[in-house]
């Protein structure tokens, strides 16, 4: 593993008129950010996942955008981009592109192996994460619409994975979401009645996990869009029957969402289970691109997620609340002198709970401003107006 991370050359300076993640600030220009555009990020210090041998930078490339909204060229330079400048961690999914579809599935797998291919030296620089799809949720085209996955589904998948992105290994092999039923993706109660009853169990899934491991196929486990329970059930498991113990857990973190401080932060502080937060701009809502013109109509980004896709705006992130919460932070930005964006990951970046945060970008641009975010800091002030915000309005796209 790397012990260092490559520092950002600086670029020429006529590119630091480039647009940057909140066009409906255009009053803010570099002079006005607290951190520079081309800030090096190259002081990043690299995080061990649980009690795995996986040490990640605490930036995350996610990389669901690519086959749907971002073209393979494009791909390709934000690969190329994330790892000049020093990122080592990228995350990916089999059901990937997102919004989902039988057309684009696997499709982000796939560009990524065909980077690795046309990158001779890349993969030995990366710790590489992909996901298992759970149960199919209305997705047919996904083991055939199947309301459990086996653990001869998850030997499969790995393979199907590995083929996909050319690799030998998987760093890090986690579980989309659960066989069993929790209540996730916006919803907010569990219920007994809903219980997936005949599921394959935890104990199987993590024999299969073992499987993997033992065969060289995965080097590290975690879970996905898991509650307390879960997490604290799964390590159970792999400490009373000697299989895989959970490395890490990706959940939904941001301003808009913080469920994981309402008890998940304890179980995995004690556990020593890492946390890898993904939509950390709330699907955009937190880079205030959204504010003026709403999620639709004539005035909204029409190529941005949620403007551009109806089922997108169905979903947490689509919600009235949502986006009356992220107006308030967006405001609390720019009373503060950053960016939205600035703001919304550096909220993420500086948590103790957060272990990697995942930054998902359409643009090279995108890329930078995310990155040149690290450094950000929050004065406690600032923090006691969030969380005066938050006692409001609490978690709006939980």
């Amino acid at each position: 593993m790397r012990r260092g991370l490559k520092a950002f050359r600086q670029r020429d300076s006529a590119r630091r008129g480039d647009s940057l993640n909140c066009p409906a600030f255009p009053q803010l220009t570099s002079a006005h950010l607290r951190i520079n555009r081309f800030t090096s990020i190259g002081t990043m210090k690299t995080i061990q996942l649980g009690s795995s041998d996986l040490h990640v930078t605490p930036i995350c490339l996610g990389t669901m955008t690519f086959g749907e909204q971002v073209d393979e060229s494009t791909a390709f330079s934000i690969l190329d981009r994330s790892l000049e400048r020093g990122v080592n961690f990228i995350d990916t999914a089999e059901m990937y592109a997102v919004p989902p579809r039988a057309e684009t599935y696997n499709a982000t797998e796939k560009i990524i192996g065909n980077w690795l291919e046309k990158r001779p030296g890349a993969r030995q620089k990366l710790v590489i994460a992909t996901k298992i799809a759970g149960p199919s949720r209305g997705m047919p085209w996904i083991r055939g619409g199947a309301a459990d996955v086996t653990p001869a589904d998850t030997i499969a998948a790995c393979d199907d994975s590995l083929r996909r992105l050319k690799t030998d290994v998987i760093d890090l092999y986690q579980i989309h979401w659960p066989t069993r039923h929790v209540p996730m993706f916006g919803g907010q109660y569990y219920d007994p009645k809903n219980e997936n009853h005949g599921s394959t169990s935890m104990h199987a899934q993590l024999e299969a996990l073992g499987t993997l491991v033992k065969a060289g196929k995965v080097r590290a486990v975690g879970l996905s869009n898991e509650t307390p329970y879960g997490v604290h059930e799964f390590v159970r498991l792999a400490e009373a029957h000697g299989l895989p113990r959970v490395a890490t857990v990706q959940n939904a973190f941001c301003l808009l969402n913080r469920t994981v401080e309402n008890g998940l932060d304890e179980t995995m502080h004690r556990l020593n289970v890492s946390l890898l937060a993904y939509s950390p701009l709330a699907f955009g809502l937190l880079t205030g691109k959204y504010d003026a013109s709403g999620l639709t109509g004539p005035n909204a980004p029409a190529q941005a997620r949620i403007a551009k896709f109806e089922t997108t705006r169905k979903q947490r992130w689509g919600r009235p609340e949502a986006l009356g919460a992220a107006r308030r932070y967006n405001a609390l930005a720019l009373e503060n002198g950053m960016t939205p964006t600035q703001l919304a990951l550096a909220f993420c970046y500086t948590k103790w709970q957060v272990a990697s945060t995942i930054i998902g970008v359409t643009s090279v641009a995108q890329l930078d401003e995310d990155l040149n975010a690290w450094g950000t800091t929050l004065t406690p002030e600032l923090l006691k107006q969030i969380d005066a915000i938050r006692w409001e309005i609490r978690d709006p796209a939980l």
